[in-house]
């Protein structure tokens, strides 16, 4: 018999095509849906199967392209600067805010626990650190997360009574959110550092640079942030770990009011130094207000599978989700993979912490870095090819393309909006986040960037708490 040409087809792992060098073959990158965990698969099973109207059309599907569809026409437009304690809904000065889900304060990490001692000085409630800790340890400081008052904070997020808040409207929909104003580089807040500089740089954003912008802002009726993280993406910017271009392009919008707001006052070179020479990342701040008032209108809609926040607290990363409300999903924190600062290691790094996620629920950040080559080094995430795979990868677990953010190197493809929990469990690929790295010790300040993703048990907590509630078993 005539020997005949062998064709071989080979799935999964890397290795089996590996083995198979020099022979005609195929690899197919394949793996079975959800690891082949066959509760998982059940609950994939039931949504597709069950969650659809009497036309056999997918409730799922509908209700995600709903979700999709609000947040591509949000339109975020900074307004004012306002105190926290005039937009909060019931807050006084024994109030203070954090980034992530709900936790204790004898739960909480050493970056998060440094900066509740720096705002209740910031706040005249303790003069010394030991006062402070007692007085949280009392039980007359009430804290939550900022989500829950439709507000985000960058690192450990602290938002207390006198800080003036960055107020966002999304005109497309009249609902706002608001964001602290960024502190700059050095000891701060958002790292957990609490010592007189840190004191001193809050109370100047809080009288003398807030009241300039919001001056300014009035006279110009507003900033569309959309449009300025649109011209930013196409200068290299993917508006988590680098803002440079949009704080520019912000200070372009806003400069020639500000300029006459501060015209002749004292602090005039200091506040125009401090936006454009001094703070590259001021417009992160802005990024995330922006993106918590586009992402709030996609919360609540029935049978969506659509992420609409990620959020950290040191301790636990916890998502909420569309359909499911204000429940939170969590699991520990995952350490970043970074590039850390000279004399510093992963030893001296904090778990993940931060609001800052929402950006990436929006699809920037870490999901637009095929965009951003100059930010692919600075958090160790390889090089330009890398950063393209993971932007290609955030594609494969996201409802659509948003085409009013698009990408010039990746041929103007849209960026990837829409995490859809039901395909980060079937395919096992996370959401990649990029994300600054804080000492685990407070005081210090950071240390590093890098790379992180969830926690996968937070996804499939969700996926079956979703299956649980609109197609039971």
């Amino acid at each position: 018999m005539a020997e005949k040409e062998l064709h071989i087809v080979s799935m999964g792992v890397e290795s089996f095509d590996d083995a198979l060098a020099g022979a005609s073959h195929i690899h197919l990158d394949w793996r079975p849906p959800a690891a082949g965990d066959t509760d998982l698969v059940d609950a994939l099973f039931r949504i597709e199967a069950l969650c659809r109207d009497e036309a056999g059309n997918s409730l799922v599907d509908a209700a995600n392209a709903e979700a999709f569809s609000r947040i591509k026409a949000g339109q975020p437009v900074l307004k004012r600067v306002r105190p926290a304690h005039e937009v909060i809904e019931g807050m006084t000065k024994t109030t203070i805010n954090h980034a992530g889900p709900p936790i204790r304060w004898e739960d909480m990490c050493g970056p998060m626990r440094g900066a509740y001692i720096g705002a209740l000085k910031y706040e005249g409630l303790a003069k010394t650190d030991e006062e402070a800790e007692a007085l949280m340890a009392s039980g007359k400081i009430t804290y939550g997360p900022n989500h829950y008052n439709r507000c985000v904070g960058p690192m450990t997020g602290m938002i207390s009574y006198s800080m003036p808040l960055l107020e966002v409207e999304n005109e497309a929909f009249g609902n706002k959110a608001y964001c602290t104003l960024n502190e700059g580089i050095g000891k701060v807040m958002r790292f957990g550092a609490n010592g007189p500089e840190v004191i001193n740089r809050l109370r100047w954003l809080e009288t003398v640079l807030a009241p300039a912008l919001d001056k300014a802002l009035l006279a110009c009726g507003g900033v569309n942030l959309k449009n300025i993280m649109a011209m930013s993406l196409a200068m290299g910017d993917e508006m988590h770990q680098r803002n440079i271009a949009a704080s520019l392009n912000f200070f372009k919008n806003i400069g020639g009011d500000l300029t006459e707001v501060i015209s002749g006052t004292p602090e005039a070179r200091a506040i125009v130094e401090f936006l454009i020479k001094k703070n590259d990342q001021f417009f992160l701040n802005l990024a995330m207000a922006a993106c918590k008032s586009v992402l709030d209108t996609a919360r609540d809609i029935p049978y969506s599978t659509v992420v609409t926040a990620m959020s950290r607290n040191g301790v636990e990363f916890g998502i909420n989700v569309s359909g499911l409300g204000n429940q939170w999903f969590t699991a520990p924190c995952l350490k970043p993979q970074a590039l850390y600062f000279p004399g510093y290691s992963e030893k001296d790094a904090n778990p993940d912490m931060g609001d800052s996620a929402i950006v990436e629920c929006y699809g920037i950040g870490g999901f637009a870095m095929g965009s951003a080559p100059a930010v692919v080094r600075f958090v160790g995430a390889g090089g330009l090819a890398d950063a393209i795979r993971y932007t290609e990868n955030m594609g494969k677990i996201t409802v659509g393309q948003n085409l009013d953010l698009p990408m010039p190197n990746l041929d103007f493809a849209g960026i990837h909006a829409g995490i859809d929990i039901r395909k980060v469990v079937a395919t096992g690929i996370l959401p990649v986040i990029n994300t600054g790295v804080a000492h685990k010790e407070p005081g210090v300040g950071q240390v590093g960037a890098g790379v992180v993703n969830p926690p996968m048990d937070i996804m499939t907590a969700a996926l079956r708490a979703f299956a649980d509630k609109y197609c039971p078993r």
